[in-house]
């Protein structure tokens, strides 16, 4: 009972500040996520630093990811401004060539962890900038809007939340038992027909696309969510562990609350593009 309500406080408190500051403002939104990027970034590093091998330099990936956050967050507001990106490629060449100088015994292991941080992390929470800016047209995007990067947020909770409950009542069929064998394939229909439904509720709340394209996002965040879901899991399956950090009590770390979110971000920007082409 007393894991319950801890891990109850501290999701109510993780769901109104995520709400609330993407709500507020770019501002706001900027710095919730600058801050959720160095924490996750920083919590995958110390995760792979325990691997053999590899030794990463925590706080460069860590600036690594921040710079390309904000990369995207002023190109967001200034669409022109595409020198913005020059402090991270400085930040790049700087982890390659700095392992000519450390004389590891496995360089490769490191540019390959420190690549990988950029393109897991940093890479994923940059791209809710895109969302965050998109209008009518990639090309004019400027003004923020919330509800496009909130709403990876929500269907990801309404899965969550459908696929666990329909799954404890109706869970037969295991979806990937090698890598997570609680999950089933009744609980992810059921978690992606409540995103249907909830789509059907952004849709007539927020009429920025079509019902039709809202339903589409929906079920791309399904998709790719779990997909995110289940990346991570096999991770910590490699490395032996439960929980990636201890930041949420009763949560795990940052990448476990975002593991979907790194997969999903991606999946809804390409999607976005493609029905933008028609």
């Amino acid at each position: 009972m007393k894991n319950f309500i801890q891990r109850a406080i501290t999701g109510l408190i993780f769901v109104a500040v995520l709400i609330g500051c993407m709500i507020g403002g770019p501002l706001s939104f900027g710095l919730l996520f600058c801050i959720i990027s160095a924490l996750a970034t920083a919590e995958f590093c110390n995760l792979m630093n325990q691997q053999e091998g590899v030794r990463l330099n925590r706080n460069i990936c860590v600036l690594g990811s921040v710079s390309l956050f904000l990369c995207f967050f002023y190109y967001g507001m200034n669409p022109a401004q595409t020198g913005i990106f020059i402090p991270y490629l400085i930040i790049i060449i700087y982890l390659m060539i700095s392992e000519l100088y450390l004389k590891k015994e496995n360089p490769l292991n490191s540019w390959a962890y420190a690549m990988f941080s950029q393109l897991y992390v940093g890479l994923p929470f940059a791209l809710l900038n895109v969302l965050a800016f998109h209008s009518n047209g990639w090309e004019s995007a400027s003004q923020y809007q919330f509800i496009l990067p909130l709403s990876i947020f929500i269907f990801n909770w309404v899965n969550d939340s459908g696929a666990y409950c329909t799954g404890v009542l109706f869970g037969k069929h295991p979806l990937f038992k090698r890598v997570s064998p609680k999950k089933s394939w009744e609980g992810s229909i059921g978690g992606a027909t409540l995103c249907i439904a909830a789509s059907f509720a952004l849709a007539h709340f927020f009429p920025i696309m079509s019902t039709a394209a809202w339903v589409g996002m929906s079920l791309v965040v399904v998709v790719f969510g779990t997909w995110g879901d289940l990346t991570e899991s096999l991770m910590k399956r490699h490395l032996g562990i439960k929980d990636s950090g201890n930041l949420l009590p009763g949560h795990g770390g940052a990448l476990d609350r975002f593991d979907s979110t790194i997969m999903a971000v991606p999946a809804a920007v390409v999607y976005l593009y493609f029905i933008t082409l028609f």
